[in-house]
């Protein structure tokens, strides 16, 4: 008799765990339309402020609020396209002192877990990883809209924002005395907004 309970419990532990495994793997795959999303960054320069952004991008976004379980982030962004308006600048930047671009031609996040703050604004937490340097962030993540297209039949587009603070120093993006803050500041806000798609 004890032998069939334990069988018994082990089976339904193995049809609950069947289906949560099953469920996590349910999250809806988007894609990311790269013409209407944008990477854009601003950082303190004396007691001005100047903006950029990253043209290269790509990334895999699995998202569902109703399966977070499921729901990951994986983005990577390519350094040498960093776009400042200033060649010059975007020169310095991609070399040793700041991004080192040669040696670590990408910058990384990839979500470990997803949580939900409110109806349309969810945490994401995850490791960046910018030249050498891996730290655990906190991604905020809000949901702007979703809407099926009134121009692609049977298509569905997804609105997402994120704004977040990076301390560069954290990284070690501007070594010797580019580290210091007197010139360049060492919080840089970034700011993505992404277009995703699916087929309904």
């Amino acid at each position: 008799m004890v032998s069939k309970i334990k069988n018994l419990g082990f089976a339904v532990f193995l049809t609950v765990f069947s289906v949560v495994s099953i469920h996590a793997q349910d999250a809806t795959m988007w894609k990311i339309d790269k013409a209407h999303t944008s990477v854009n960054f601003s950082v303190n320069h004396f007691f001005s402020v100047v903006t950029g952004k990253f043209t290269s991008f790509d990334g895999n976004i699995n998202f569902d609020p109703a399966n977070l379980q499921g729901s990951k982030v994986d983005f990577t962004v390519a350094v040498k396209s960093i776009n400042t308006v200033d060649n010059k600048r975007d020169n310095h930047l991609q070399s040793p002192d700041f991004f080192n671009e040669k040696a670590f031609p990408d910058m990384t996040f990839k979500s470990t877990k997803l949580e939900k703050k409110s109806d349309n604004e969810f945490l994401v937490y995850g490791k960046l990883t910018i030249k050498d340097k891996t730290k655990d962030i906190v991604l905020p993540l809000k949901v702007t809209g979703e809407m099926e297209h009134p121009m692609m039949k049977g298509t569905i587009i997804l609105g997402l924002a994120s704004n977040l603070k990076i301390n560069r120093n954290d990284y070690g993006v501007g070594t010797g005395d580019w580290a210091a803050t007197m010139v360049v500041g060492d919080e840089v806000d970034v700011n993505i907004n992404m277009e995703l798609n699916r087929m309904k």
